[in-house]
C-alpha cells in the first residue's frame, strides 16, 4: 500500500489500525549498463511487494544516498553524510508524528549504513518507537542464495532484473573478474572509475531470469518476515 495512493485521512486510519510503516532507502549512482536508479527501484519494489499482503503503508523511496566513490560517473548523486542523516531524521520523525511506532527501513544501498546507527540513536530518544534497519539484498536467506549461485557484486547479475534493465543498453556476455575491494576503498573517484571501467565490481553481468526470479521472491519473503516481526514490546 503506497503512501502515493493514500490521502492524509487514509494514513490517519492506517496508523490507528496498525503501528507499522515502511521507509525504503535507495541511491542514484552508476550501475554499469543498468539504470542509475537500481538501488531506489529495488528498495521500493521489494518494500511494496513485501508490505502489500499485510496492508502496511510504504513511504516513497528516498532516491539519494551516500555514493562519493562513484562521483566520477555522470548521473551519480551523492549526499554528504550529515545531509543524509538530517533528511532521514526528519523523515522518520514525520512518520512517527503520523502515528506509526514500528518502522521498517528497507535499505537498497550499502552506503546508507549510517542510517542504521541513526535508528539506534532515535530509539534512545523515542522509547515508544521501534525502528528496524533491513538491508534486503544481504539478509541471511537472500545472501545465501547469492553465494550459492556464484560470484556477485555491485551492478552484477544480482541487481539485474527486468525492472532495472535498459532496452538500449544490453548486458555484456560472460563474467567480469572480481575487483579488489580494499584497493577500491583506498581510491579516489577518478581512480575508482579507472579501476572499474563500466562500473561492475565483478561476476556475471546477467543470469537467467529463473535464477533472479527465485532470488527476488526470497528477498520479498525475507523483507515481509522482517515487517511481520516479532517487534519489541
Amino acid at each position: 500500500m503506497k503512501i502515493a495512493d493514500m490521502t492524509w485521512a487514509d494514513v490517519e486510519i492506517a496508523a490507528r489500525r496498525d503501528p507499522r510503516a515502511v521507509l525504503p532507502l535507495g541511491s542514484t549512482e552508476q550501475h554499469a549498463q543498468l539504470s542509475l536508479c537500481v538501488d531506489a527501484i529495488l528498495a521500493e519494489r521489494v518494500a511494496v511487494e513485501a508490505a502489500e499482503p499485510l496492508g502496511v503503508p510504504v513511504y516513497p523511496v528516498m532516491p539519494y544516498g551516500l555514493a562519493p566513490y562513484f562521483t566520477a560517473y555522470p548521473g551519480t548523486v551523492s549526499l554528504r553524510v550529515e545531509t543524509l542523516l538530517a533528511v532521514a531524521r526528519d523523515v522518520l520523525a514525520s512518520i512517527r508524528r503520523a502515528g506509526f511506532r514500528r518502522i521498517l527501513i528497507v535499505n537498497g544501498h550499502g552506503g546508507n549504513a549510517p542510517v542504521g546507527a541513526l535508528a539506534q540513536e532515535l530509539m534512545a530518544d523515542w522509547p515508544d518507537t521501534s525502528i528496524r534497519f533491513h538491508n534486503w539484498w544481504s539478509a541471511p536467506r537472500t545472501w545465501a542464495m547469492v553465494e550459492a549461485t556464484g560470484p556477485a557484486s555491485h551492478a552484477s547479475w544480482m541487481e539485474n532484473f527486468p525492472w532495472t534493465r535498459l532496452s538500449h543498453a544490453p548486458a555484456p556476455a560472460g563474467e567480469k573478474p572480481m575487483i579488489d575491494p580494499e584497493s577500491l576503498r583506498a581510491s579516489n573517484p577518478a581512480q575508482a572509475r579507472r579501476a572499474l571501467g563500466d562500473g561492475n565490481f565483478g561476476g556475471a553481468w546477467q543470469r537467467d531470469d529463473v535464477v533472479t526470479d527465485a532470488l527476488w521472491r526470497t528477498g520479498v519473503e525475507e523483507t515481509r518476515a522482517a515487517l511481520e516481526g516479532p517487534w519489541p514490546q
